[in-house]
C-alpha cells in the first residue's frame, strides 16, 4: 500500500489549526537552560482513542521535572477545558516563568493569552510544524496512549477520565525518567521547586 500510495480516507482529529488574525509569538526554548521546576510549562492537546469515536486531552506539564501538573478531558475543542487546566495548575503550583504550546487556535486566542498575561508569564509558540519544539509533551502522549490508551478500549468517557487519572497518579509518583537519573517527576518537582509566596 505505501509503495502504491494507498492509504485508507477515514476523518481524523485535527488539534492544531492556526487561527490567522492571532499574535504569532516567537519561540523562546531553543538556547535557554531549563534547569528548575516552574521556569517553564509546556502544554498541548491530543486525541484519545474509544471504541467508539475519541475524546480531547490537554495537558499542562512542568518543563524541568515532566510532572503533570493539571489535565482535563473533553468531547470537543474549545478554549475554555484548556483554560480550566490553566487556571487549575496556576492556583496550585504557582506561575511559570515561561509557557510553551504550539499555534493552535484555542491557545493564540485572547483568552488564552490574556490569562497568561494576567499572571505576567511569557509567552512561546512552537514554529510551524515543529513538533520537535514541545518534545516533552509529544513524549508524555506517547507514553499515555502505550502505557494506558492502546490498552484498554474505553467504552464511555467516564472510563476514560477513570483510567487516565489512574495512569496520571502512576505516571507523576511512580514512573522513573531516565532523563530525571531515574527519579520520578513528583520526586524532582516538589525537591525543587521555589517556595509558593504566603497569602497575607
Amino acid at each position: 500500500m505505501t509503495r502504491m500510495g494507498i492509504e485508507a480516507v477515514y476523518r481524523t482529529p485535527r488539534t492544531s489549526q492556526r487561527h490567522p488574525a492571532h499574535t504569532v509569538y516567537p519561540y523562546l526554548l531553543r538556547q535557554l537552560e531549563i534547569t528548575r521546576p516552574n521556569q517553564v510549562w509546556a502544554a498541548d492537546i491530543t486525541y484519545i482513542p474509544m471504541r467508539r469515536g475519541f475524546v480531547y486531552l490537554f495537558a499542562v506539564l512542568d518543563w524541568a521535572s515532566r510532572r503533570v501538573l493539571a489535565w482535563r478531558l473533553f468531547n470537543t475543542l474549545t478554549t475554555d477545558f484548556c483554560l480550566e487546566a490553566v487556571q487549575e495548575a496556576l492556583t496550585r503550583y504557582g506561575t511559570p516563568e515561561v509557557f510553551n504550546t504550539d499555534q493552535g487556535c484555542q491557545f493564540t486566542s485572547q483568552e488564552f493569552t490574556g490569562l497568561l498575561k494576567q499572571y505576567h508569564i511569557t509567552i512561546s509558540r512552537d514554529g510551524t510544524g515543529c513538533w520537535r519544539d514541545n518534545v516533552l509533551v509529544e513524549r508524555l502522549w506517547r507514553s499515555v496512549k502505550y502505557e494506558e490508551v492502546y490498552l484498554h478500549a474505553y467504552e464511555t468517557v467516564s472510563a476514560a477520565q477513570q483510567g487516565l487519572a489512574r495512569y496520571r497518579t502512576f505516571y507523576n509518583q511512580a514512573r522513573p525518567h531516565r532523563a530525571l537519573d531515574g527519579h520520578t517527576p513528583d520526586g524532582v518537582y516538589f525537591d525543587n521547586r521555589p517556595a509558593l509566596p504566603t497569602a497575607v
